[in-house]
């Protein structure tokens, strides 16, 4: 399936300002290179759509705008304990089964697990909602922890703010790393977080000294992928005990050195596979995976296709 084009997120009454504001700030994003969205809001019927805070937005579009785009977004709203009326289950399930992508962000999970689209697939939603999504639909495998899943042609994603990651990896698996990253940068936002990494944080992190070094620390190594940057290291730059680093490194991140460094190696990788004619070895090398094999491995696990398919799907560099 190419690159989708046409966008339409259905808000029904009751709809999140926030999750509204998202998917329209990202798909409606302009600039050289970048991809031109046809981005509408649609509902039951065009008109005013009181949001969960009490203001209204204008949707100038219903049902049927559903029918023809190429990626269709089920936004939460307050009322997702009560499932969507018989014509949108139906015009979901419409767009699933002509081949359009469909998402749900937050409890938009909801919506699509009424419609049947996640029997017998696994899913994500808001943490507080997961345990009622698996209770209500036992069909679907639920993970509460992730900030988003995908299964290929249905892709959810976790509440409030994480609607961000999920429209960020739906550009970068259609559009690619440096289309993403682009949008994320002018967003303010972190160019990716992997869709296991957790949804939040059980014990929030102080703003102290400890915290300062550790950001500190974190920007070095970005900007030096290509050495070893074992853990000893990071935790000594950080003035801590490897220990004590580990563990304030999880309560900061949600995830080990080990497994934040290899997303950030692959994520630069992407980049440099789009934008530069370097050789595979060379990329490896300046993202500090040392070799063109670990380079691949960590490429097909994390992105399902190795790195040289990658670059002709998504290549912008020059032909030499």
């Amino acid at each position: 399936m190419p690159p989708f084009v046409t966008v339409a997120a259905y808000a029904p009454p009751g709809v999140g300002m926030l999750g509204a504001g998202i998917v329209a700030e990202v798909f409606d994003a302009r600039g050289p290179g970048l991809p031109g969205f046809d981005f509408a809001l649609c509902t039951d019927r065009p008109g005013e759509v009181r949001t969960d805070t009490g203001l209204p937005l204008v949707a100038a579009h219903g049902l049927d705008r559903l029918a023809t785009a190429d990626l269709v977004i089920a936004l939460p709203w307050t009322g997702f304990r009560t499932p969507p009326g018989p014509a949108v289950l139906d015009a979901l399930a419409a767009a699933h089964a002509r081949g359009a992508l469909v998402a749900g962000h937050c409890v938009g999970a909801f919506a699509l697990a009424a419609a049947g689209l996640l029997d017998g697939r696994r899913a994500t939603t808001h943490w507080r909602f997961a345990a009622l999504l698996a209770e209500r639909h036992p069909a679907v495998t639920v993970d509460a922890d992730a900030l988003y899943i995908d299964e290929g042609q249905i892709v959810t994603g976790a509440g409030a703010a994480a609607g961000f990651d999920l429209c960020l990896h739906l550009l970068r698996r259609e559009y690619g790393a440096a289309t993403a990253n682009t949008i994320a940068r002018d967003l303010v936002l972190p160019s990716h977080r992997d869709g296991g990494q957790a949804q939040y944080l059980a014990t929030p992190v102080p703003e102290d000294c400890e915290d300062q070094r550790l950001a500190a620390v974190l920007a070095w190594a970005r900007e030096h992928l290509a050495e070893p940057l074992p853990v000893a290291e990071l935790a000594r730059r950080a003035l801590m005990s490897r220990r004590s680093f580990a563990r304030r490194f999880a309560a900061a991140t949600g995830t080990t050195p080990h497994a934040w460094l290899t997303g950030l190696r692959v994520s630069r990788a992407e980049e440099l596979l789009e934008t530069t004619n370097l050789p595979v070895d060379e990329v490896a090398r300046l993202v500090g995976f040392g070799s063109a094999s670990v380079l691949r491995a960590q490429f097909v696990r994390r992105r399902g296709v190795p790195p040289r398919s990658y670059r002709r799907t998504f290549t912008h560099a020059p032909r030499t």
